[in-house]
């Protein structure tokens, strides 16, 4: 059992006490060194990036495919299903999940974080490529196409009309037709989505002029498109040219048309009379939209709007600064009355919760500094090692740069985090140092050389103890991993450079600042430091007769141990997971549907009662909404609203925070009778999803057909709803819809003549709608739309108003080849890697944990058929897999920073006896978790592993001591009685600088404190047991160790 020997510790030694030294006799030297790191960090900061968070989503890449006039099925069988089977063998895909609709379908891929973008990218275009000859001849016509993708919106800018003198249509057509471009070009912005559309001229045809003239649709598209074009016509003289040719222009003949008028005008039939057929005799011309399909609306006037993405690896408030710049500058060209608002911008959010963090960290050093004055009492040994902190936190910075990273919140409460651990260094050298000049009498300058020959071993276990507990999490794979990284960078690096302060220009500014007081004892005894002094010193004998006490009482006291141990697994056990915490970004959407095949105008009756509820809220600015688009899919029966709220400022009660007013929503909402209404705010990383709360698939695992997945869907939403800890569970999809089915009869059809492909074509004009070329609006050209006026395509009979030409020029209707039917089926289908599925997005009740929500799904799914199967996506997958990683992450670094002590002390016995602290330090994080209903998160266990780093850094200063006076020939019970009463002061000093430090996280208000909140009361929680409990402990867990390892009687140091 006997492994330590003689006990020598691996001198950290010789080298660096050399190094302490020679600074100490070169000042000016030390100065310089310090001068350079901090100017290397003011120039990183110039240049460093500002955003949210650093890329933390996975990449992700989307396939899209147009397939004019096939239904949700069609697509699916013959074009999703057929490029879905191509999808194998590319690099770190994580998952794949597909919709298809009527008309079009998208593919979206979703990559492991560690993947290239770019590679990701070819890898898919070179699969896709093999499927696409295998794609009906129309989808390959119009081509598939495959892009790194991001859904979510950076900001939407919206035009309304403040008088209502402009429509929807026209605000759409200055959108498109003035903003679109020159924002989808801007440097950052990856793709555009615009809420409007811009002009189009429209011909509506009347089947029944038609039929009186003897026309049909096809003869009017194929007029159109003779005398609506420009005509390369040549030149006069053009080369080759005849000798002596003395002239050269350009002929120009026809040329496309530009007005409503000239439309009216095309001759579709001259007759032998000499009269003229024009298509204003068959047809009512309009400049109107190219679309009609979604009803925009802004604060209920008439708006337009154009959402921005953002490019990958972009940077947001770049982005987001250069889209209103050049928003600024064509906004003067908008005619009078036409207003821009931004109804939904996420960088307020990113610039406030960073501002709110660079105020902490200013707290932070002012509260750290009026710490280590009340402890050192003395002015000249304060600033010291407040000097520190602006050379390692612009080091830091330099740092940062130099390994690509950005300035994000993570990073910035790194730096939060690492205050309260860079002066400890510094606290320890001044201490120690003005403790032998009191002691001992020594200069300055003595006494500075004789303490860092005493401290410099316990400075380098402490680095490197807290650089290894940080060290493993930058490994991690994943979201979290990318998360870890910013912790595990921007802390190592802090606690090096900490470590290099304190060995370089600490020691050189004790021997140059710090000076015999000879009142100072005088102030010590008097006044406020006189009362803490007198105070302070009842603690420490108190401690000190305490812990040795409890070392002498190894027995009963490891019983009360392993209680707190029992306490500690008991607790951690029953800790709410979740992957980030909610945040209250200013915004929230809402979503409504309406019973399916509702038509848009009734769906704009049930949105206007939800302006009516959003509009009289005191605390909401904008509301934005779109009839016709929702993330869940686009239909007449969907709506969305964004709805911005005012500023933080402004909300400062707790009922006045988006969760509450989407609370509060929630209910107003669901009292909608004719609808279904949500109201949701995103998560705190939104580029993993669109919703807060948790996002899975409801999978079809056994291939048992679309109604039973639709049912089983349905069960579990009955069950969801019965559920009090599950709120807003609801289906991100369309449900199925009537659908008018036509079936030809292509035999009958063939008996009259008529062609199936003008059967084809005339169904695409009168009842869709077919683009047939473009025209001259304004100087831009826009579309020519034909399709059958609305009267003509209203009910099921109106088919049989439409004829078509045979082989004998003869005019056959419909209804001669065509029979009708009634069938009921989606518009959405949807696939989750291959299979059939169904995406269900959800919440939870107040106080409740995501984590708690999913397991509850969990239970529910598996009460449904057999062969239904559930996957995590977006947000949810991440959170599962931050779980799953987080025994890995916490035994590595435990293990890791065993085995450095291990080698650091040349001992087993002296890391054992370190270590054995750590869970009393972990039972603080773990209950004021408890207390204060923080969530086991991925801040949760960073703060887990700070305060692992920092019990272990407490238990090095009383151990490291105890060794050094037991090898000196002490008895182990006179070492640890001696070590507890020196190591108290630095000990409680370095503590409690960290905790106040971290309070101001703790007690953040307002953008991004929900974060700051989860990472400040844990570590604080930590670091107080950390403190006040673990210390007891040290000297027991000490006399333990060395007396089991080394076979010491306990008769010889009994009290």
């Amino acid at each position: 059992m006997e492994t330590t020997g003689s006990g020598k510790q691996l001198n950290a030694g010789t080298g660096v006490v050399q190094m302490a030294r020679f600074f100490i006799d070169r000042p000016v030297f030390a100065w310089v060194l310090a001068i350079i790191t901090m100017l290397a960090g003011i120039l990183a900061i110039r240049t460093l990036p500002v955003e949210q968070y650093p890329k933390v989503a996975p990449p992700t890449v989307a396939i899209s495919a147009a397939y004019p006039g096939a239904s949700a099925e069609t697509v699916e069988n013959a074009v999703t299903q057929v490029i879905e089977q191509r999808l194998n063998g590319i690099d770190n895909l994580r998952y794949f999940s597909s919709n298809s609709s009527d008309g079009s379908m998208n593919i979206n891929l979703t990559f492991e974080p560690s993947a290239d973008p770019d590679i990701a990218q070819v890898q898919t275009q070179n699969k896709v490529q093999g499927a696409v000859p295998l794609l009906p001849q129309e989808v390959q016509q119009l081509g598939v196409t495959v892009s790194k993708s991001n859904d979510t919106f950076l900001l939407v800018v919206a035009l309304y009309s403040e008088d209502g003198q402009y429509s929807q249509g026209d605000l759409g057509d200055i959108l498109v037709s003035n903003f679109r471009d020159p924002l989808s070009r801007l440097n950052g912005v990856g793709s555009v989505r615009v809420f409007g559309d811009q002009h189009a001229m429209r011909i509506w045809l009347n089947p029944a002029k038609l039929y009186s003239y003897n026309l049909t649709p096809l003869d009017v598209q194929q007029a159109i498109q003779v005398q609506n074009t420009d005509i390369s016509a040549g030149q006069l003289g053009g080369l080759p040219a005849v000798n002596d040719q003395q002239i050269n222009a350009t002929i120009t003949a026809q040329s496309r048309l530009q007005t409503v008028d000239d439309f009216k005008k095309i001759i579709l039939r001259v007759n032998t009379d000499g009269s003229q057929l024009r298509l204003e005799d068959v047809a009512d011309v309009k400049l109107g939209a190219e679309s009609y399909d979604r009803v925009v609306r802004y604060r209920r006037k008439p708006a337009g709007g154009i959402a921005i993405s953002l490019a990958t690896g972009a940077n947001a408030l770049k982005t987001a600064d250069l889209v209103k710049e050049r928003v600024s500058e064509l906004q003067k060209f908008l005619p009078e009355g036409v207003k821009v608002v931004y109804p939904y911008d996420t960088t307020p959010f990113v610039k406030v919760s960073i501002e709110s963090v660079v105020q902490t960290l200013i707290e932070a050093i002012f509260l750290v500094f009026l710490v280590m004055l009340l402890f050192l009492q003395n002015f000249r040994a304060t600033l010291i090692p407040t000097i520190a902190v602006p050379v390692v936190l612009l080091g830091t910075f330099a740092i940062l740069a130099a390994f690509g990273f950005t300035i994000n919140t993570l990073t910035m409460f790194a730096m939060v985090l690492a205050i309260g651990l860079l002066v400890d260094d510094a606290i320890v050298v001044v201490e120690n140092v003005e403790r032998i000049m009191s002691e001992e009498g020594l200069s300055p300058k003595d006494a500075t050389k004789k303490s860092m020959d005493q401290i410099t071993g316990a400075l380098v276990g402490i680095a490197v103890v807290l650089s290894t507990v940080f060290i493993p999490m930058a490994f991690f794979s994943g979201s979290a991993g990318a998360i870890y990284r910013q912790f595990s960078i921007t802390i190592v690096s802090a606690m090096v450079l900490s470590v290099a302060v304190a060995l370089i220009l600490s020691p050189s500014l004790c021997a140059t600042i710090l000076k015999h007081d000879k009142d100072s004892q005088h102030k010590k005894d008097t006044g406020f430091f006189g009362l803490f002094n007198r105070y302070f010193n009842k603690a420490r004998h108190g401690y000190e007769r305490a812990s040795t006490y409890i070392a002498a009482r190894a027995v009963p006291f490891f019983m009360v141990y392993l209680v707190l141990i029992a306490g500690l697994v008991y607790g951690f056990l029953n800790i709410p997971t979740s992957f980030l915490p909610d945040e209250d970004q200013g915004f929230l959407f809402t979503m409504v549907n309406t019973p399916s095949g509702s038509t848009s105008a009734r769906t704009l009756e049930s949105v206007k009662k939800v302006e009516d509820y959003l509009l009289a809220q005191e605390k909401v600015e904008h509301l934005f909404t779109v009839v016709g688009f929702s993330f869940a899919g686009s239909a007449q029966n969907a709506a969305f609203g964004f709805v911005g709220l005012k500023d933080w400022d402004e909300r400062k009660a707790d009922d006045e925070s988006v969760f509450a007013i989407a609370g509060q929503a929630m209910g107003a909402l669901s009292q909608i009778k004719d609808a279904s209404a949500f109201a949701f705010f995103p998560p705190p990383i939104r580029e993993l999803g669109n919703a807060s709360g948790f996002d899975f698939q409801l999978v079809d695992l056994a291939g048992i057909g679309h109604e039973a997945l639709v049912k089983a869907r349905n069960q579990l939403l009955d069950a969801a709803g019965k559920n009090e800890l599950l709120v807003g569970v609801r289906p991100n999809g369309l449900d199925d819809v009537a659908q008018f089915k036509i079936d030809i009869d292509s035999e009958k059809a063939a008996a009259m003549g008529v062609a199936l492909n003008d059967i084809n074509r005339t169904l695409q004009i009168a009842w869709g709608s077919s683009y047939v070329n473009d025209f001259l609006d304004e100087g831009r050209i826009k579309k020519v739309y034909l399709q059958g006026d609305a009267p003509y395509r209203m009910m099921p009979d109106d088919i049989n108003e439409w004829y078509v030409r045979n082989n004998n020029n003869e005019m056959v209707s419909f209804k001669s080849f065509a029979t009708t039917q009634w069938a009921f089926g989606s518009p959405k289908l949807e696939r989750f890697n291959g299979n059939a599925s169904l995406n269900i997005q959800g919440g939870v009740a107040k106080g409740v944990s995501s984590g708690v929500g999913m397991d509850e799904i969990e239970k529910i799914v598996a009460t449904l058929p057999d062969g239904i199967g559930l996957e995590w996506s977006g947000i949810s997958y991440e959170e599962r897999a931050a779980g799953s990683q987080a025994p890995a992450l916490y035994g590595l670094s435990i293990l890791i920073v065993f085995l450095c002590l291990a080698a650091l002390y040349e001992s087993w016995a002296v890391p054992l006896a370190v270590m054995l602290v750590v869970p009393l330090g972990i039972l603080g994080s773990v209950m004021a978790s408890m207390i204060f209903g923080i969530s086991n998160d991925v801040y949760f266990q960073v703060a887990l592993l700070t305060t692992v780093g920092l019990s272990a850094k407490n238990a090095i200063l009383i151990v490291e001591f105890a060794k050094e006076l037991k090898d000196d020939g002490q008895t182990i019970m006179e070492a640890v009685a001696i070590a507890a009463r020196l190591r108290f002061r630095p000990i409680l000093m370095t503590s409690m600088a960290f905790i106040l430090g971290v309070t101001p996280l703790a007690l953040a208000s307002g953008a991004g404190a929900a974060s700051q909140n989860a990472i400040g009361i844990a570590v604080m929680g930590g670091m107080m047991a950390a403190t006040f409990l673990a210390i007891f402990f040290i000297p027991m867990f000490y006399v333990a160790v060395e007396r089991i390892f080394h076979k010491e009687k306990a008769a010889e140091d009994s009290v």
